[in-house]
């Protein structure tokens, strides 16, 4: 029993050695790539608050948050195959590269709407433009990150992706109430999103043209379901993606932090920006222990204890008056929904094939970035109708109901171990 627990301590030891925590970064493209959505995250985080903000001072509405979000993921289910059969059968980063100009497009207008007081019917006409763009970016991008790096620097890759989101979250909610703050509107906070788009553009010009396995059937019922079909057979898979979603669709504070930070916490913008950017400065912190940390060796377990977690935090912010209580929270929640990023980004990646990966990610975006504005139209319905305490603490609860029903329905979530041993 010494012996077997000897050699296990020295291949611990070995592992941590070997581990390089910038493993993925060392890669040009891979850097490129990511400074480039670095910046377009920052910019979109940055125009969210503008929007939130702008909405709930003319309207007063929770309704109208809510619907922020489902303007925006109404296009990204409706074209779901469309998008990820194109990022399996044409060029990614041409894909890419017009998505992101629609985006500055998109950004360009909301300004000037802002500036002539345009009516929320014109901001919703912006926003379902800019689904669209999501719609195609996103599995296009997703698909490609992937081709710049080999597979062992993938768990790494996902530690950095995940990183370097949170990294624009904590930095665009900042900048974006400064800016209100500082501009007295929302308008200029459009143009500097416009302009970080445009610098996304310039990077992701600069990224070497790469080779690529693209899907060869044409295109058919058949051809598009294929990204649903591999999720499905794979039920492993299928039950992070189905966990993570509904966690983020029913614990969706982050679409009600305005009447929050108004009406409950009574506080104004700058503090606003410091509420949306306290989960990924948690996230943050989270990504960078976690690339610099051996690859977890329980990754199922960690998975479903970390979503439990999110769920009690949630419950936590929604009951909470002060708000340097609710700024913890809000971190908390988002260093546990970090682990599960990394988790489930890691296994889907590995496990998928590159001529599947465009329409792979574009179930996986369905499932995932969709339940984030679904979530926030849910979360303004159910604020409408009942509060946005019970919202909120409802979402909670749910979240830690779903836990228990995925590790019931998959139970090879509770067995699954380290990631690496897929590779």
């Amino acid at each position: 029993m010494s012996s077997r627990k000897q050699k296990f301590q020295k291949l611990l030891k070995t592992e941590v050695a070997q581990h390089d925590p910038f493993a993925a970064l060392r890669y040009r493209d891979y850097r490129l790539f990511t400074i480039g959505r670095v910046l377009l995250f920052t910019g979109s985080q940055m125009q969210t608050v503008a929007i939130g903000w702008e909405l709930y001072e003319r309207t007063n509405s929770a309704m109208i948050l809510g619907g922020v979000g489902l303007a925006q993921v109404l296009p990204m289910i409706a074209l779901t195959l469309i998008a990820g059969h194109v990022a399996d059968k044409s060029d990614r980063k041409h894909t890419m590269l017009l998505s992101i100009i629609l985006l500055v497009l998109c950004s360009l207008a909301l300004a000037f709407i802002s500036y002539s007081q345009g009516t929320v019917v014109l901001v919703y006409s912006c926003l379902l433009l800019t689904g669209v763009a999501r719609a195609f970016l996103k599995p296009a991008s997703d698909a490609l990150m992937w081709q710049l790096i080999p597979v062992s620097a993938f768990t790494n890759a996902a530690t950095w992706n995940s990183t370097s989101f949170q990294l624009a979250t904590v930095i665009g909610p900042a900048l974006g109430g400064f800016a209100i703050a500082a501009l007295g509107s929302a308008t200029g906070v459009y143009v500097l999103a416009a302009i970080a788009s445009f610098l996304c553009f310039a990077l992701t010009v600069a990224i070497k043209e790469q080779k690529t396995t693209f899907a060869k059937e044409p295109i058919s019922l058949k051809a598009l379901s294929a990204g649903a079909k591999f999720v499905w057979q794979n039920q492993v898979i299928l039950a992070a993606i189905t966990l993570d979603m509904f966690a983020v669709l029913l614990g969706g504070a982050v679409a009600l932090l305005p009447i929050f930070a108004k009406d409950i916490l009574q506080v104004g913008p700058v503090e606003l920006g410091y509420l949306q950017a306290a989960p990924s400065i948690g996230a943050l912190i989270m990504a960078v222990a976690l690339a610099h940390l051996p690859p977890l060796r329980k990754a199922g377990p960690a998975l479903l204890w970390s979503v439990v977690g999110f769920g009690i935090v949630t419950i936590i912010f929604g009951l909470s008056r002060w708000f340097w209580l609710s700024l913890l929270m809000l971190a908390l929640s988002g260093a546990l929904d970090s682990i599960s990023v990394v988790i489930r980004h890691t296994l889907v990646q590995i496990r998928t094939p590159d001529h599947l990966r465009g329409r792979v990610a574009a179930i996986n975006s369905v499932f995932i970035s969709a339940s984030n504005e679904l979530g926030g139209f849910e979360s303004g319905l159910t604020a409408a109708l009942f509060g946005p305490v019970i919202s909120v603490v409802g979402g909670g609860i749910g979240t830690i109901i779903v836990v228990i029903a995925t590790a019931m329905i998959w139970p090879e979530i509770r067995k699954l171990g380290a990631l690496h041993e897929y590779e």
